[in-house]
């Protein structure tokens, strides 16, 4: 019988609203130690996702204040969602197909119950999918870095979090 998601994801995750302050949202990220956290209005209904890299690019490298800027503000609103009836395998397959670390977990009108995330999956079973799905999460994307607006977004989800480029310089 396969996986589904109802058995890795983390329940009840922690979520912020669109008025929650954008240095609220980072602290609660710390304090949770996690990466991104769900957007949610009327109690519990999914309207986007906020993540560690909406912070460090939109506030911190738009120059905004975190203490003044909102959720609301920075915050994805174009989220992959998926239901805790999917199958594990296939939700791995869409995460990494779009490069998501993270994917909140909805029931009826999008109200949010769970995340599903890499640590997750990696504290489940499925050690040989683990290491597939996070290499292919990782995996930098083919071709030349363009600058400038969205190029070829024409899958429905929206990737929240982009590929670090990390390159070891020598201390000199």
């Amino acid at each position: 019988m396969a996986t589904k998601i109802a058995e890795v994801m983390t329940q009840r995750p922690r979520a912020v609203t669109v008025q929650t302050s954008v240095r609220e949202a980072a602290q609660l990220m710390k304090d949770e130690d996690v990466g991104s956290l769900p957007v949610v209005e009327d109690g519990a209904r999914l309207v986007g996702i906020v993540t560690d890299r909406d912070v460090a690019v939109r506030v911190v490298g738009g120059g905004l204040d975190p203490d003044t800027a909102v959720v609301g503000d920075v915050a994805s609103t174009d989220v992959l969602a998926l239901t805790p009836d999917h199958d594990l395998d296939e939700a791995l397959k869409l995460m990494a197909r779009e490069q998501v670390r993270r994917v909140p977990i909805v029931v009826r009108e999008n109200e949010l119950v769970g995340m599903l995330a890499q640590a997750d999956v990696a504290r489940s079973e499925k050690e040989k999918a683990t290491g597939e799905v996070v290499e292919a999460i990782s995996r930098p994307p083919r071709g030349p870095r363009v600058a400038g607006g969205d190029v070829d977004r024409s899958s429905n989800a929206r990737r929240t979090d982009a590929p670090r480029e990390e390159e070891e310089r020598p201390n000199s």
